[in-house]
C-alpha cells in the first residue's frame, strides 16, 4: 500500500485505491447473485429501514477472489488500524494477519462471514449506516464498484460523512469507476485537535439510482455475531 494512499486516509477518513476488479472479474462476482448456495442470508433493505435494494452475505467458503481481497488489504492496512487506535486510546491490538483477527473474531462468538455483494435498480437507496456486526470491529472496511457509470446505471453515488462533535456534518461523494475501490472508517478515526486528538465519527450510504442496475461487493473484514 503507498504512502500517499496512508498520508490520505490519515487526512480524509477514507482513500480511493484504483482499480482492483477486472471487468471479467466483476462479471464473475455480479453472476453469483444468481446462485443462491453462494449466499449466507438476503436482506431487503425496505423491510428494515435500510433503504431501498437488497444485499446478500456470501457463505464459506467466500469466492477465491473475495478472501484474496480480504486476506492482502487486512495484512496492508493492520499497522495503520494499530496506529489509529494507539491515538485515540484504544486498549486494543491488531493481528497481522486476517487469519489470526478471524481467530479473534470466533472467540468472541462472531462466526458469520460478512462480505457482501449488493443490488441497486431505479429508485433504490442505501441509508447512511455503519457495518458493525459485534464488539470486535476492524476500523478500516472496503467497497468495490463492480458496474459501469452512466452506462450500466446513473446516480447511485457512494457517500461518506464525517461527524465531530458540536460541529456539523461534512459530506464526501466519492467517484469510482467500475473496478474501483475506496476504503474508509467503519466507525470513527481520530482527528488532530487542540487537545491531541478528536474521534469523528464516519458513516458511510448510496444515493438514490436513477436508472439502470448497480452492483458493489463490500468486503468488511470482521466476522459478524
Amino acid at each position: 500500500m503507498s504512502e500517499e494512499l496512508l498520508t490520505r486516509l490519515d487526512r480524509d477518513g477514507f482513500a480511493t485505491t484504483g482499480r482492483l476488479l477486472s471487468d471479467e472479474d466483476c462479471a464473475a462476482l455480479i453472476a453469483t447473485w444468481q446462485e443462491p448456495a453462494q449466499f449466507r442470508s438476503r436482506i431487503t433493505m425496505a423491510r428494515h429501514g435500510f433503504g431501498q435494494g437488497e444485499y446478500r452475505y456470501f457463505a464459506n467458503p467466500l469466492p477465491d477472489r473475495v478472501t484474496s481481497l480480504r486476506e492482502s488489504w487486512y495484512a496492508q492496512l493492520a499497522p495503520a488500524a494499530n496506529r489509529w487506535a494507539e491515538t485515540l486510546g484504544l486498549d486494543q491490538q491488531f493481528e497481522a494477519t486476517h487469519a489470526a483477527f478471524r481467530a479473534r473474531c470466533h472467540a468472541n462468538e462472531q462466526r458469520r462471514p460478512t462480505p457482501l455483494l449488493l443490488r441497486y435498480t431505479q429508485g433504490d437507496y442505501n441509508r447512511l449506516h455503519q457495518d458493525l456486526y459485534g464488539t470486535v470491529y476492524f476500523p478500516f472496511q472496503l467497497v468495490i464498484l463492480l458496474s459501469q457509470p452512466t452506462k450500466d446505471f446513473d446516480g447511485g453515488e457512494f457517500v461518506l460523512t464525517e461527524r465531530l462533535a458540536r460541529m456539523q456534518t461534512r459530506v464526501d461523494v466519492v467517484p469510482l469507476q467500475k473496478g474501483d475501490g475506496v476504503i474508509f472508517a467503519t466507525r470513527e478515526r481520530p482527528v488532530p485537535s487542540a487537545r491531541g486528538s478528536s474521534r469523528a465519527e464516519f458513516r458511510h450510504g448510496v444515493s438514490r439510482i436513477r436508472g439502470g442496475e448497480r452492483f458493489t461487493l463490500g468486503v468488511v473484514f470482521h466476522d459478524a455475531a
